[in-house]
């Protein structure tokens, strides 16, 4: 269980004024539109409830929910806190969702703030309390290197540990991120995530980014913050394929511990 991002219903603002900072062409594909208002949640006294803690018991909205677990992507780094394409997921999606991510983390690594490996994660955010519909894993960029043998047994026990705690829920897998230049090692470590995944569950969504071309950062691989609305925009695209819609009516929570103000209504 998370139990390090508490929160407490500030202020309203407007989306649009929030935003304003980012590019337009981050902003269109997935934000809702502009003039929408929603709270920032931010750090209440010692004590009162948590963001996810406040999903799990259905006090801030009780509709879907998404759990998001993963690396440096999800964590925001190239677009910045709050910018994720995992954030802009769950406001595209309408969904209550836990957005949980480590730079560096794999299925294997640990990653920089020692959170993962993925199974980590997974066992941290609480999954059984939330009963989530869907899980994302977004990770394999840092696992480039790991021996396919020991990449495939944590895939299994990071899909065996899920199924164990939200049994109901959907599993995606966002796979490798290789940058501008996909190595052979990036094939190999996203072939192991593959292969393992499809054998310990194959009803698991397995989406490939590999190919995708998006706007970067200096460092070639992570995203601008239109390049994380497109890939947010891309990942909505395969879901609805999938038959994952966004909530019809009604705001989301976002429980994300990267952003400054851990949490957002919409």
């Amino acid at each position: 269980m998370v139990r390090r991002i508490p929160i407490l219903v500030a202020a309203a603002i407007s989306l649009v004024g929030c935003w304003s900072a980012a590019p337009a062409q981050a902003r269109s594909a997935v934000l809702p539109q502009p003039g929408v208002t929603y709270s920032v949640l931010l750090h209440p006294p010692q004590g009162e409830p948590g963001c996810e803690q406040g999903i799990e018991r259905g006090q801030l909205r009780g509709g879907p929910r998404l759990v998001i677990v993963g690396a440096s992507f999800t964590a925001g780094v190239g677009p910045g806190p709050g910018r994720s394409w995992a954030v802009l997921l769950a406001r595209h999606l309408h969904w209550d969702a836990v957005v949980y991510g480590d730079p560096g983390a794999g299925y294997v690594r640990v990653g920089a703030g020692r959170k993962g490996p993925v199974g980590a994660e997974i066992g941290r955010v609480g999954l059984r309390a939330l009963e989530p519909s869907l899980v994302i894993v977004q990770a394999g960029h840092d696992d480039i290197g790991v021996p396919p043998g020991l990449e495939r047994a944590q895939v299994a026990r990071a899909i065996a540990l899920i199924r164990a705690q939200a049994p109901r829920a959907r599993i995606v897998l966002l796979t490798v991120f290789a940058g501008r230049a996909r190595p052979a090692a990036a094939d190999r470590t996203d072939q192991a995530i593959v292969r393992a995944a499809r054998a310990a569950d194959p009803a698991v969504i397995i989406i490939d980014p590999g190919a995708w071309r998006f706007p970067h950062v200096r460092d070639g691989l992570h995203p601008t913050a239109a390049g994380s609305a497109w890939i947010a925009s891309r990942v909505a695209e395969i879901l609805l394929e999938h038959g994952v819609r966004p909530a019809r009516a009604g705001g989301a929570v976002i429980c994300d511990p990267a952003w400054p103000s851990p949490a957002a209504r919409l």
